[in-house]
């Protein structure tokens, strides 16, 4: 869970956008190469203009693992990423998180002590040594920790395709967590026969596994999900053909296997930004991920049409969609205020080893 954080002072909460942009311009200006502002692609279209660097969750891991210069890094997305950037960086880097109570739902479906508790009951049926955590990096760093120390690496929606080569030539099988339609997709895709993927709910008893299924399986997935992405459904994809059968349909992997499937195209927030900028002018699409992003490609890219698959209804991440300008600016000009993301030493060993394993195998 992330940590609750008071209201801004009405300095902040009043002022105008365009003080706020001045002011936020001026401590960049002070502080240079000192400061590195990262913003997430799912962060309000003015959030992202102040930011020095825009990615997905491993193209921003990447970048503050490769900013030494850096003292000072002020993080525009949610929990786990900052805590990912305190991970990979030096000592010396302090890393601050724009907007604290920015967490992740997803995230919290996946509770340390749940999480240890189910991979002791694998282990008891399986035996040592056969299977191999994998975790997306939409968990907590003592997850991450966890992962590094039993052999596992990090992946995000950008390399699971290359975490899942990873695991499968080492090991036999992959415990993936805690996103279940990201492993579902990416095991199909790595064809893995549907019976061999087998879905662990802590809510049952076993995980509501038979002994006999789990021996056999080759993936066996959390029942952690994102409550964005499984908003879209296959009916959405099948109004926009017919009202265009030309529109193309990108979607991310996180979203449930029909849609998936339906697709003409499936990729990470990357991915999907990449899609759009490089699609021939007049192209019409329908993009099933989150409404701010897709806002932001729409604006961006004026010579195609970029739509939301869900319509009306397509929805927002919340928790990203908590940052703003004043936050922004109040962190840069307060930083002995703001909070600052410390993982302690004895988790952030391990989990550095799970993160720097992702960062090894690339995309």
């Amino acid at each position: 869970m992330c940590p609750q954080f008071a209201v801004l002072p009405d300095e902040y909460r009043t002022a105008d956008e365009n003080d706020l942009i001045k002011r936020i311009q001026a401590r960049k200006a002070e502080l240079g190469k000192k400061l590195l502002i990262l913003t997430h692609h799912y962060q309000r279209v003015e959030v992202v203009q102040m930011g020095d660097k825009v990615g997905d969750s491993y193209g921003l891991a990447k970048i503050a693992a490769n900013s030494p210069d850096a003292e000072t890094i002020a993080y525009c997305g949610v929990h786990f990423m900052a805590e990912a950037a305190d991970i990979l960086t030096a000592p010396n880097q302090k890393v601050y998180l724009a907007n604290p109570t920015a967490g992740c739902p997803m995230a919290d479906m996946a509770p340390a002590s749940k999480v240890y508790e189910a991979w002791n009951h694998i282990d008891s049926i399986l035996g040592k040594n056969k299977v191999v955590p994998i975790s997306y990096m939409n968990t907590t760093a003592d997850l991450k920790a966890f992962t590094g120390k039993n052999g596992g690496l990090i992946c995000t929606s950008s390399n699971a395709d290359a975490a899942f080569k990873w695991a499968f030539d080492r090991f036999e099988k992959l415990f993936f967590f805690p996103d279940q339609h990201l492993g579902r997709n990416t095991a199909k895709k790595y064809g893995v026969p549907k019976k061999q993927v087998v879905l662990y709910d802590t809510r049952k008893p076993g995980g509501g596994i038979e002994e006999n299924a789990l021996k056999k399986a080759k993936v066996i997935l959390w029942h952690g999900h994102c409550y964005v992405h499984t908003k879209f459904k296959p009916e959405h994809i099948d109004l926009w053909r017919e009202k265009n059968p030309k529109i193309k349909i990108v979607v991310h992997p996180e979203c449930i296997e029909e849609v998936v499937d339906k697709a003409d195209a499936v990729g990470s927030t990357s991915f999907i930004v990449k899609y759009c900028e490089e699609a021939p002018p007049g192209s019409v699409i329908a993009v099933g991920t989150e409404l701010n992003l897709i806002h932001r490609m729409a604006v961006t890219h004026t010579d195609k049409k970029i739509y939301e698959l869900a319509g009306d209804t397509c929805p927002v991440c919340s928790n990203m969609f908590r940052t703003t300008l004043a936050d922004l600016c109040f962190t840069l000009e307060n930083p002995e205020k703001a909070t600052r993301i410390i993982v302690p030493d004895e988790i952030k060993k391990d989990a550095r080893t799970a993160l720097e394993r992702m960062l090894e195998i690339g995309r």
